[in-house]
């Protein structure tokens, strides 16, 4: 048993407050259909947070498309919500992108939303933050009465269901490009902490615009879909926030974050259950040397789920040799302690037998099944110092059994969805905390279902020269440099370009001020 709680207010979250309804949405289409329907039922407000948005993004694919009554593309969708309800406004916040993702995103945006649309819908950048930072917070506020916070962004290429099929033709970008599988994860929640969520929200619009925003006060009612999503019997929940210091409208770093995930790992006793984007944050991958090398503490179960390759060069370079050294420490580290240290990826394979790995996206940390948080930030340096980031958790107390056997539902469902659908998999080995490596490695090693044991290998594995720097950013005095490198290309590289749209951006912002 624990000892101790792990949650602690000024430490590790600002806020522990009550939530009436809270769980969990995996993957796109669960996620999308649940905001989708939350968000028909709004009254007063939506407002959205978010790193990336694309107006052509459809929210419900296949036959759900197919019965709709009305528009399924995001863009249109939110317009037809405001023209339908003269009352309703839609605040979206996104972040103002550095020229490293110009290719990947939709040009001209605060035009689009703003000039194409209802004048209650209203289209912001974020550029609010730490010099080389990006703003990463994707979450949904619905008449203070639902919210979504977590992973996944209103954007293209995320969709996806938990069959992860190699082929799936709902899997499509607006451009009409496919894309392989996905796997995210995004919290939901009604109750008293969403008043603490559209705090954050109306503080960082008026950081934005320069304009204070009101929302009003929360309405009572159901708006979240009953019968979708993975439900956490909690009667509170927490919130904990990366912000990294700021120069220009001066304020401190905030690494609650950061302490969360060597608290939580400091508290293990039997199971440390990781799925994230990339591994590479030295506070975390410290805080589980110190956990293995503890002689007092009992032996654990760590499992990591992770992508098996980066989905882009650049985090190869920036993030893959240090992850890969990492988990190639921390697996000689498990051993000579006597713990157990399991990495995998999951892959679907297409119709020529065809390995098709499913892309990991989700960031989630679940220890001995009595505490679980979620939300956009990554195991990086990044995530746990610089970017905006912001994180939901939910802790059991030892008597509190049903949200302890939520939590493990939950993590049973991943596993399931990892491993793939198949009457040999024994639920009550999964379930049980010891051993649970063991049985994966038993399961991977197979080769007959999705998941697959991971070879921490990088495509830059053999250069001398990449292993020395590697060897430098893992030195333990001092800090680990940034990892990725969007803050070489600062918002400011682009200002010759910006500075030519600025005008518009002013004149549109008048135009709908009246």
């Amino acid at each position: 048993m624990r000892g101790g709680r792990i949650l602690k207010t000024g430490r590790n979250c600002f806020e522990l407050a009550d939530v009436a309804e809270s769980g969990v949405y995996v993957d796109g289409a669960e996620y999308y259909t649940a905001f989708h329907d939350a968000a028909q039922k709004a009254r007063d407000y939506i407002a959205i947070s978010g790193w990336q948005f694309d107006s052509e993004v459809l929210l419900l694919r296949g036959d759900a498309a197919r019965e709709a009554s009305g528009e399924v593309r995001l863009l249109k969708f939110l317009d037809s919500l405001c023209k339908n309800n003269p009352e309703l406004r839609i605040y979206i916040l996104a972040w103002d992108f550095s020229l490293i993702f110009m290719h990947e995103r939709e040009w001209m945006q605060e035009i689009v939303f703003n000039w194409s649309t209802s004048d209650r819908l209203f289209f912001r950048f974020d550029n609010k933050h730490a010099i080389g930072a990006s703003q990463h917070q994707k979450f949904v506020i619905i008449d203070g009465a639902a919210a979504f916070l977590g992973g996944m962004d209103l954007c293209a290429g995320r969709w996806d269901d938990r069959c992860h099929r190699a082929v799936n033709p709902d899997r499509v970008n607006p451009d009409g490009a496919t894309y392989t599988p996905y796997h995210d994860i995004q919290a939901y929640f009604s109750g008293a902490l969403i008043e603490k969520l559209s705090t954050i929200f109306t503080e960082r619009w008026q950081l934005c615009t320069g304009n204070k925003l009101i929302l009003p006060p929360a309405r009572s009612g159901r708006y979240l879909p009953a019968g979708i999503g993975t439900k956490i019997h909690a009667k509170n929940a927490a919130l904990s926030r990366t912000q990294g210091q700021t120069f220009v409208q001066v304020k401190e770093p905030v690494k609650e974050i950061r302490a969360l995930y060597i608290d939580a790992i400091r508290s293990a006793r039997h199971l440390i259950y990781i799925e994230n984007q990339y591994f590479s944050s030295y506070a975390v991958y410290r805080a589980l040397i110190d956990r293995m090398e503890n002689e007092d503490a009992p032996k654990l179960e760590i499992v990591l789920v992770l992508p098996k390759k980066p989905s882009a060069l650049v985090e190869e370079i920036s993030v893959g040799l240090l992850q890969a050294r990492i988990l190639s420490i921390l697996r000689q580290t498990a051993k000579k302690n006597g713990h157990s240290f399991g990495v995998y990826y999951s892959a679907s394979f297409d119709h020529d037998g065809e390995e098709v790995p499913v892309y990991i996206h989700s960031k989630l940390l679940i220890v001995d099944d009595s505490f679980v948080t979620i939300g956009s930030a990554n195991t990086t340096n990044r995530s746990m110092g610089l970017d905006t980031e912001l994180n939901i958790s939910w802790e059991a107390a030892a008597w509190d059994l049903r949200l302890t056997r939520s939590i493990r539902k939950l993590r049973l469902g991943l596993l399931f969805e990892h491993i793939g659908p198949d009457r040999h998999i024994e639920a009550k080995r999964l379930a049980r905390l010891k051993g649970l490596v063991e049985y994966l490695d038993f399961i991977a090693e197979r080769r007959l279902y999705k998941l697959q044991k991971h070879s921490f290998s990088s495509y830059f594995e053999g250069s001398d020269f990449l292993k020395t720097i590697d060897e430098l950013l893992l030195d333990p005095e001092k800090a680990v440099i940034e990892e990725n490198v969007f803050e070489i290309f600062s918002p400011d590289v682009g200002a010759v370009f910006s500075e030519g749209l600025r005008y518009l951006k002013n004149w549109i912002s008048r135009k709908k001020a009246g």
